[in-house]
């Protein structure tokens, strides 16, 4: 925290734009909501990695096994990195890895409440499994624009170090998501309808990622700077981008 936020109540320094630096100087209900998003996150990325575990195996060639490969690996990089910023809030690392089985997933037709699951606080569209690499490629892609979305939001975060850290997240989930759009053109051309198939079943999953149109928790979130856009902006301008893909493919 800056020293201006000495001449000012917290809250106020926060609305104005104020940024916050360590644990130390981190009231009890920002502490709250800033744990509940870099939870989301962690959780989120650790399902995502264990979950596109497999596709490694259904890649066709060679250049997909490292593209799959190196998802894989550095999503569970990515939550390591936001998860050392929560062990200064107390987060035991060494237990958080076992906390939950993040290669869980429900049946592909169950319906699940968007909300976190219990403790495990990934994004609900992780507990649905992949079938197999056509349907790991659309839902990388599909997903991986809605992470960037998210990170672009996170990294104006009035905590600075996760703003940190997500500046330099970004541009290797950006080119997750382009390694993802590399291998849709190429099933665009040879297996168009299970392209298509597949875009039809995440794409209401993905959007269920963004949270409810009306939200108490992000106005909560954004009188603490923790976040900026509403769930509903952030949702329209994927889907814009989305169909901005498919088009380009002839798969809208």
């Amino acid at each position: 925290m800056t020293n201006d936020a000495a001449a000012m109540p917290i809250a106020e320094y926060l609305a104005q734009g104020g940024k916050l630096t360590s644990p130390e100087n981190v009231p009890p209900r920002y502490r709250g909501e800033l744990l509940r998003l870099m939870s989301s996150f962690v959780d989120s990325e650790l399902a995502g990695s264990a979950g596109f575990a497999a596709a490694i195996n259904w890649a066709p060639g060679i250049k997909e096994r490292i593209a799959a490969s190196r998802i894989t690996l550095e999503k569970a990089d990515h939550a390591e990195r936001v998860l050392d910023l929560m062990q200064g809030f107390g987060t035991d690392k060494a237990l958080y890895n076992q906390a939950h089985d993040w290669a869980a997933r429900v049946s592909r037709d169950d319906r699940i409440d968007p909300r976190r699951q219990g403790g495990d606080m990934r994004l609900s569209v992780f507990y649905y499994p992949l079938t197999g690499w056509t349907d790991a490629v659309v839902m990388n892609v599909l997903m991986g624009m809605a992470t960037l979305h998210a990170l672009t939001e996170m990294q104006r975060s009035s905590y600075q170090p996760l703003a940190e850290v997500m500046r330099d997240l970004l541009p290797r989930e950006r080119r997750h998501m382009e390694l993802g759009q590399e291998g849709l053109e190429r099933l665009a051309r040879s297996d168009r309808d299970g392209v298509r198939a597949s875009v039809a079943y995440w794409m209401p999953r993905v959007a269920e990622t963004f949270g409810p149109a009306q939200s108490e928790r992000f106005e909560k979130q954004r009188g603490m700077g923790l976040r900026h856009t509403d769930n509903e902006t952030l949702r329209q301008s994927w889907r814009a981008q989305a169909g901005s893909v498919l088009t380009a493919l002839g798969l809208d």
